[in-house]
């Protein structure tokens, strides 16, 4: 399929798509500020493998060969012989436009070059490269070893031999590719976010508790983990980051973020990740 793949950023997403990519015997060139970030990821990786091999689902020697494929790359103008780079780092336009730019320069045309965000403009981001039509959204779900979904995202510019190329590795990687175009949000994020919004507001409201309204929609519709529970799992500042971009990109109300979600987050109540947001953790 592919050779190589450098991921840029090491964090919950990061660690997550260069589990995936490693488990499916392709070389990872894992990059982050430092290697201690990159060795927690490690550790991350190599714990979710362990379960695996627990459960029968790999064996010791499969998740050994998939940890031999991981390697630090401590800066993206080190050039790798790879086909395709996803980008996992922090969700802010002016970091991306800057790491895509290194990019550019740095590796030939023929290699894409993909964004794992999850609602900034792929068209704005490409537009930081001397050549747009190569850059694409790769946008995978956390907890990306488990969730099926790549949303693919083309932008203005993108050509349609790199969209089906993406497809083509998502599909080799056992994930479900769905493509969409260049719309603040894309499909999931803006569908998803007004949904978790409400509930938000909901509970803001007295509508119901935390556990009512996760429980209503897990067994009124059927969802596998309720809206707050979600929230959580996602992170309350990504929640609202999202919804603010949302709200500044359609000036709709609908898109307005929930007083409550704003006081969560100033109170550092994040979700799982704080310990803390509409529930509590160990």
């Amino acid at each position: 399929m592919i050779k190589g793949v450098i991921v840029i950023g090491a964090g919950t997403m990061g660690t997550g798509i260069a589990q995936v990519f490693a488990s499916h015997g392709i070389r990872v060139f894992l990059n982050d500020i430092s290697m201690d970030i990159v060795e927690r990821s490690l550790k991350t990786i190599e714990k979710n493998l362990s379960r695996q091999v627990s459960k029968g689902k790999m064996t010791e020697e499969e998740m050994k060969k998939a940890l031999s494929l991981i390697e630090f790359l401590p800066d993206i103008k080190e050039k790798k012989e790879v086909e395709l780079v996803v980008e996992a780092a922090i969700e802010k336009m002016v970091v991306k436009k800057e790491i895509f730019a290194t990019l550019d320069t740095t590796y030939p045309e023929e290699v894409i070059l993909a964004s794992n965000t999850s609602s900034l403009p792929i068209t704005e981001i490409a537009s930081a490269t001397s050549k747009p039509e190569r850059v694409a959204g790769m946008h995978f779900f956390n907890p990306a070893p488990v969730i099926k979904l790549i949303e693919v995202i083309k932008g203005m510019r993108t050509s349609d031999e790199v969209i089906e190329r993406i497809v083509e590795i998502s599909k080799f990687l056992g994930k479900e590719p769905v493509v969409v175009n260049d719309s603040p949000g894309f499909a999931t994020s803006r569908f998803l976010m007004v949904m978790i919004n409400e509930a938000i507001c909901g509970l803001w409201e007295n509508v119901a508790t935390a556990e009512g309204i996760d429980t209503a929609m897990k067994l009124g519709m059927n969802h596998p983990m309720g809206p707050l529970e979600l929230a959580d799992l996602i992170g309350l500042d990504v929640c609202l980051n999202i919804m603010e971009f949302l709200y500044e990109s359609f000036k709709d109300p609908r898109y307005r973020p929930c007083p409550l979600l704003k006081k969560m987050v100033a109170a550092g109540f994040l979700g799982k990740k704080s310990g803390r947001g509409f529930y509590r953790y160990e």
